[in-house]
């Protein structure tokens, strides 16, 4: 039997580039679906193309490599590649703040002649599809409205001279967001304005202005926009000018190019070990039982490692618990789950970990982490944005503010219900708290479905010695959940208590969870959105 011939580099290279191309081909194919799901209002459909356009990577990937031979993982997969290698992975380009972002990205501008509501009505009246608006004048009317008093509460006196906007229309889920910033002398204000296609049309559903409301709908929390960007890159130019302060890691991943979010992350990480000298320490907050967790002071996420093995109660398998982080990955996180990136092969100086936290990792993760010469090689890890465990912030915050977060603790659980997802653990320490204030659940080892529990009342005792037994009086199936039980087992205060009952009573209830299940079993898309409806809030300061 004659031997194949085997492909040169060159055939390779260019396979490789090949398949590049169409993947991004086909991840635009799906994007473009974007508009016509807005315009039909099909959610549903929304919700495949998300999963289908977060598969595509892997699935272009494997077909490669199964073919004879995109280029990063297809390297690290056939070269074993740990850490990372210039020589023959592609780790990134600089992004340069001051590049011509308007011909490459593709912008709008409308200058101001005067008159603020005619540059709106401009802006407005660009933005096409197929339904028809909704009343237009009531949309260019709140949108001017929204503008002026931001600006006024302020104190900005100078006038708005233009307002400048990406072209692509970005869509995530429901919504259709136009993405912009207003522009005078020395001055910047985002300008995120929501669509919402109803039984009469298209409105404008909130107007954001304010950093902070535009980086909760660009969050890391969030599921990826669907826009059709030319160049990436300048789309993420164009956002760090209204967010400074967001990662280009977070932005990258967003926009739906999770693989360019995971480079930049690791670039960002490469040069935060160069300039510091900090050393990684255990992440705040209770030992796991399921993962170790660390972080490095200086740099703004958290390190997580599987155990080799579970310590009881837990009876979760490893293969178990990194489906549940796969399940998230490509599930809607409504604002509430954070996006744990997967991290494979990772190399770090082994002098740069704190005695502890390096002995625990050679007891109880030999399987994963091992050491070659002077560094940590982690076989296998996640990378999620760092927060302050709930339970920590709730006994150093002030008493409104904690109040404040137990309160959000309530509609996380609520939010995440109605995306299909259940905590398992509803325990403070899984949750966190954001820099923004929103509470956020990030420990998924036993997540799971709404759909696939059976939500119980806590049936009445028998005799009066049920109430004091240790254990329940009844039987309990793997997939129970008594809703009444929860607050056992939550450390609040009184007053916390008493606050979450008088807000969110109900989700401590099997009623609510059956309703919530019913109703996503009769196919309704149950909305979280990342804004209030026709909300402004007032910056400070510029």
């Amino acid at each position: 039997m004659d031997t194949p011939a085997v492909p040169s580099p060159r055939e390779c290279a260019r396979h490789i580039v090949d398949a590049f191309a169409r993947y991004n081909a086909e991840f635009r194919v799906i994007t473009r679906r974007a508009p016509q799901r807005f315009d039909t209002r099909d959610w549903r459909g929304s919700q495949r193309d998300a999963v289908e356009r977060i598969e595509l990577y892997d699935h272009f990937v494997n077909q490669t490599i199964a073919t004879k031979t995109f280029f990063s993982s297809i390297s690290r997969r056939l070269f074993g590649t740990v850490g990372v290698a210039p020589d023959i992975e592609f780790v990134a380009t600089d992004l340069d703040p001051l590049a011509d972002i308007h011909s490459a990205l593709g912008t709008n501008t409308y200058v101001n002649h005067g008159s603020l509501l005619l540059l709106i009505e401009d802006l407005l009246g660009d933005v096409r599809f197929r339904s028809v608006w909704r009343d237009l004048d009531t949309s260019i009317a709140h949108v001017a409205s929204e503008v002026r008093s931001y600006l006024k509460a302020r104190g900005e006196r100078r006038a708005v001279e233009r307002v400048e906007v990406i072209r692509a229309v970005f869509y995530q889920m429901s919504r259709a967001y136009i993405v912009g910033r207003i522009l005078g002398r020395d001055f910047l204000v985002p300008l995120v304005i929501a669509l919402k296609n109803t039984d009469g049309g298209v409105l404008v559903d909130a107007v954001m202005l304010a950093e902070a409301d535009v980086s909760i709908v660009f969050s890391f929390t969030r599921s990826y926009f669907h826009a059709d960007l030319e160049r990436v890159a300048a789309a993420v130019v164009f956002l760090r000018s209204l967010m400074p302060r967001k990662p280009v890691s977070e932005l990258f991943t967003v926009l739906g190019r999770a693989r360019q979010g995971k480079t930049e992350r690791y670039r960002e990480l490469m040069r935060n070990l160069e300039h510091t000298e900090d050393l990684f320490v255990h992440a705040a907050g209770e030992r796991g039982l399921v993962m170790v967790c660390f972080t490095l002071p200086s740099f703004d996420v958290v390190f997580k490692v599987i155990r080799d093995r579970f310590a009881y109660p837990k009876t979760v398998l490893r293969e178990e618990v990194m489906a549940k982080y796969r399940l998230v990955f490509i599930h809607d996180r409504a604002g509430r789950l954070v996006d744990a990136q997967e991290f494979r092969r990772l190399r770090f100086p082994r002098a740069r970990f704190a005695p502890e936290l390096l002995d625990e990792l050679r007891r109880e993760t030999a399987g994963t982490v091992h050491e070659d010469g002077a560094d940590l090689v982690f076989d296998h890890l996640y990378i999620e944005r760092r927060m302050t465990p709930l339970n920590l912030y709730l006994r150093q915050a002030q008493a409104g503010n904690a109040e404040r977060a137990v309160l959000d603790y309530g509609q996380c659980i609520r939010d995440l219900a109605y995306t299909n997802i259940f905590p398992g653990d509803l325990l403070l320490k899984n949750f966190g708290v954001t820099r923004n204030g929103r509470v956020i659940f990030y420990d998924y080892d036993e997540l799971c479905r709404v759909t696939d529990c059976n939500f119980r009342d806590v049936p009445p005792p028998t005799h009066e010695e049920d109430e004091m037994r240790g254990e329940a009086w009844f039987y309990v199936a793997d997939n129970d959940i008594f809703p009444e039980t929860f607050l056992n087992f939550l450390g609040f205060t009184d007053e916390q208590r008493a606050a979450l009952l008088r807000v969110h009573g109900e989700i401590l209830t099997a009623n609510f969870w059956r309703g919530v299940q019913h109703r996503l079993s009769e196919g309704e898309v149950l909305e979280v959105l990342p804004y209030h409806p026709h909300r402004v809030r007032v910056a400070s300061s510029l």
